[in-house]
């Protein structure tokens, strides 16, 4: 039987916000790939009733300390965001993470083994006529049957555009050609949820066609261009019961920031005093990456109200609306002396107003 546990985790805070305490909230793992930086990120809890973002825990010193081994000391790379470079490990070792804050508390983890992630075989897709969605799926499977518990997390791009194309712009109370493209975007986003699998009931560790992500068509995320980046890690026991409570935890409270009906700490402890709580679970492991890009054309060309069309050059009367002073974005001459143009809300034509960029990602 292999189990599947989905439960909202984005943005990361922990459950005990019933009170006014800031307690620590520890994000991260140790990447052992030797090419892939580690990133752990600090906050504090709030309380359930407060409406302010949760506050970043800036100015802390991060270590990971090898047992028997070396002391690796991270940057504060963004503000309480914690980086080590990419480097080697002796993944037959064991690891603990240790936490100074600028106001004299300390935090330690307990020692973690290494886990090390199988490939991922293949992540495919397909429609799902009854749900009127593109699924996408996780192939993976260790021969050694050590692995049998995971995590995943995926970074999604798609590629859309805006329902008209802004072709000119007004500079200088002069109609030119516009210079840029504002009509193609490209948005990215990340998975939103704890996806956890474990094949410890099977007679292989093997992971066949196991959902991953569900597309809805109606989103028109499938129409132009998708591609779908996943990250697969390995876990030990403790680590998947923590993220399995966790997702539990979660699953019907929205995200971690709203009140939580248990308390998940995990591996991390303070030094000096066990009442004051850290949230979070320290791990090692080596993570493995597959990407799928895919072009199903699936969905609908965006609409939006007709066009107007104004003269370029403005009246006498102040009220008429001409392209020299419009608030619209102009689209492309019109007429047969080119002398009006047509015009459209910028949410027609601007495709960076949907939340995307019109940097090309590197790897489309």
């Amino acid at each position: 039987m292999l189990l599947i546990i989905d439960g909202c985790v984005e943005p990361f805070s922990p459950p005990e916000v019933n009170s006014d305490e800031n307690y620590l909230v520890i994000d991260g793992f140790l990447n052992v790939n030797g090419t892939d930086s580690t990133r752990i990120e600090l906050r504090r809890t709030q309380n359930v009733n407060a409406t302010a973002s949760p506050n970043i825990e800036t100015g802390a010193q991060l270590t990971v300390e090898e047992e028997n081994g070396e002391t690796i000391s991270l940057a504060e790379t963004g503000s309480g965001i914690y980086t080590l470079a990419p480097r080697q490990y002796n993944r037959g070792g064991k690891y603990r993470l240790r936490i100074k804050t600028k106001d004299n508390q300390e935090y330690l983890s307990e020692y973690v083994g290494v886990s090390i992630t199988p490939a991922i075989d293949s992540v495919t897709f397909k429609v799902d006529p009854v749900l009127n969605a593109g699924v996408f799926y996780i192939n993976t499977h260790d021969t050694q049957n050590k692995t049998q518990f995971y995590r995943w997390k995926f970074e999604e791009t798609w590629e859309y555009e805006a329902a008209y194309y802004s072709a000119l712009m007004v500079r200088n109370d002069t109609v030119v050609t516009r210079p840029d493209n504002i009509n193609k975007c490209w948005r990215k986003t990340n998975s939103g949820s704890i996806l956890l699998g474990s094949t410890v009931k099977l007679s292989s560790d093997v992971i066949k066609d196991l959902p991953l992500n569900r597309v809805p068509i109606s989103t028109n995320k499938l129409f132009i261009k998708y591609s779908i980046l996943v990250r697969q890690y390995g876990l030990s026991r403790q680590a998947f019961e923590y993220w399995t409570d966790l997702a539990k935890t979660t699953q019907g409270t929205g995200s971690l920031f709203d009140v939580l009906p248990s308390q998940v700490t995990g591996n991390i402890r303070s030094t000096s005093n066990p009442h004051l709580l850290a949230f979070g679970y320290f791990s090692a492991a080596t993570e493995e990456t597959r990407r799928l890009t895919i072009t199903p054309r699936l969905g609908t060309f965006p609409r939006c109200t007709e066009p107007d069309t104004i003269p370029i050059r403005c009246s006498s009367r102040d009220a008429d609306e001409c392209a020299l002073n419009t608030a619209k974005l102009l689209l492309t001459y019109w007429g047969p002396r080119s002398d009006s143009v047509l015009v459209a809300a910028h949410s027609c034509a601007d495709c960076r107003l949907q939340g995307g960029t019109t940097q090309r990602p590197s790897y489309w």
